[in-house]
């Protein structure tokens, strides 16, 4: 039933009018169109100029290695060095913004404000200026996984001490770089750094004490976003006058039957409201459901207390309602169920058991034999309507959406993904949600975590066996390029990608 209504929304997408009528769809006046990357996806100089390991390049340099083909961000796409064409393919876009991420152990090589390392300081500030200089907005963010490898030491986002570890290096980059920042978002997808990081060990650091260490990050990671909003609520915000909060990743969790929607509805509350709920409800607090869920699971397992820790009221109401936007990162749907056979399934205590579900996609949902990226767009749509039925309609910045394939420069696959998910997006928005902007991951190939470089999500290709990490504009830059100059979204718009994206000028002709 699923395959079928996506086929059918497919058709719908892409003959929206009856007849053989070309509709070009508009976006809202002062939609901000923008592209994104990580610092250590793209940065390299992983040890130059004073910075300091963090837990990526740790667990990137650990024997065996953990990550595919061993890869590490060493050099990646030497971002380092080479911003200056990392911003002219901005300029080439003609796009908005540009969001990219501080790496904390390059401006504070020891985690802590004790030593503030001016070459790191230096390059953001460089890299800020260079895309103001072509009135591109610069969007930061501020943790994005490379947390430095002494505070993991430490304990990490398990150590409730790192509130204020990150409030201080939260509050040193508002002084530094708020005067030309007016868009920060304080800490990207959590339930990758708690679930994947803490509770088992898919990312870095990989903790993986499974059913505990996911829930103290939860709540640490959470009461530090809030302590980061509030300095620069009180401190910063009077005489900067920016916009700052936190990006959620969220798939869309599909009953998979009319039988599983109480299952499907328990994953969307430990996979999106765990995050999203302290903070955008009015209440605040973690969902009534999963708090009931974990503690009676705890005293079944022969806990003293629940596994998840409670926030005080004070904490409640610290964190509630601390994000001017709703961030959101979002790339594809599941299916979910619940049978029998899932009690028992998960031998051991972890977030998947308290959820107690199965989750699959279907493989119909892949474009092509060469994309892993599920094309999904009616769950987009429904994950933004969902957004604004939960939170009262909160104004949405999509912070990351995007196609994971292969090389080449031909890439038709993801043309198609960004064509049907911005066509989903504008549904959106006609049925009142307030969505303002687009960011498309990403700018170019990078280091794609524990895949390394096997995954391709680049508007423009990067060329690893080349020392100057060649970019070369592949058939979606051309295609998004065209989206953000005429704000408008046309299915039959095919670009000549035999002219330089460079050459194009603002009326999408050939510059002469």
């Amino acid at each position: 039933m699923c395959y079928k209504l996506w086929l059918a929304l497919a058709c719908i997408l892409f003959y929206r009018c009856n007849g053989n009528r070309h509709e070009v769809r508009k976006f809202p006046e002062g939609f901000l169109f923008g592209t994104s990357t990580a610092s250590y996806q793209t940065e390299g100089a992983w040890n130059e100029d004073g910075k300091s390991e963090s837990i990526w390049d740790h667990m990137s340099h650990q024997i065996p290695c953990s990550i595919k083909h061993c890869d590490t961000g060493d050099i990646s796409d030497d971002s380092y060095h080479l911003y200056k064409r990392d911003v002219e393919m901005i300029r080439e876009l003609g796009l908005d913004f540009y969001r990219f991420s501080l790496s904390w152990s390059r401006i504070l090589p020891t985690g802590f404000p004790d030593v503030i390392n001016e070459a790191g300081v230096q390059y953001y500030n460089n890299l800020i200026d260079e895309l103001l200089k072509y009135n591109i907005i610069p969007m930061v963010t501020i943790y994005h996984f490379d947390l430095p490898q002494t505070l993991q030491k430490l304990g990490g986002w398990s150590n409730p001490h790192i509130v204020d570890w990150f409030g201080d290096f939260s509050n040193i980059v508002f002084r530094l770089f708020g005067d030309r920042v007016k868009y920060w978002v304080t800490i990207n997808e959590p339930y990758y750094i708690c679930y994947e990081g803490y509770g088992a060990d898919i990312m870095a650091p990989q903790v993986n004490v499974t059913g505990i260490a996911e829930y103290l990050c939860a709540k640490n990671v959470l009461v530090a976003h809030a302590k980061a909003y509030h300095i620069y609520d009180e401190v910063f915000r009077p005489t900067q006058g920016g916009k700052i909060f936190i990006s959620i990743n969220a798939r869309w969790n599909e009953p998979d039957g009319d039988d599983n929607v109480e299952a499907a509805d328990d994953a969307n509350q430990f996979f999106i409201m765990q995050y999203a709920y302290p903070i955008f409800s009015k209440s605040g607090d973690f969902p009534s459901s999963i708090k009931k869920i974990i503690a009676a699971k705890s005293k079944e397992q022969g806990f003293l207390r629940s596994r998840l820790p409670e926030f005080t009221p004070d904490e409640i109401e610290y964190v509630r309602g601390t994000s001017d936007l709703y961030g959101l990162n979002h790339y594809s749907t599941q299916l979910i169920y619940r049978n029998e056979s899932v009690k028992g399934f998960y031998k051991i205590p972890s977030m998947y058991d308290d959820t107690g579900v199965f989750i699959y996609q279907l493989d119909k949902w892949l474009l092509s034999n060469s994309s892993i990226t599920k094309a999904v767009p009616w769950g987009f749509h429904k994950l933004l309507t969902f957004i604004k039925e939960q939170f009262g309609n909160p104004p949405i910045f999509v912070t990351e959406n995007g196609f994971g394939g292969s090389t080449g420069l031909e890439d038709n696959d993801r043309v198609t993904y960004y064509r049907l998910y911005l066509s989903v997006l504008l549904d959106a928005i006609e049925n009142g949600s307030d969505i303002r902007g687009y960011t498309a991951w990403s700018l170019m190939d990078n280091f794609e975590w524990n895949q390394g470089y096997s995954i391709r999500f680049g508007l423009y290709e990067v060329d690893y066996t080349c020392p100057n990490r060649t970019r070369t504009p592949r058939k979606s830059a051309y295609v998004y390029k065209e989206i953000a100059r005429t704000h408008k979204l046309d299915f039959e718009f095919e670009p000549n990608t035999s002219v330089p994206i460079s050459a194009l000028g603002e009326d999408g002709d050939e510059n002469h």
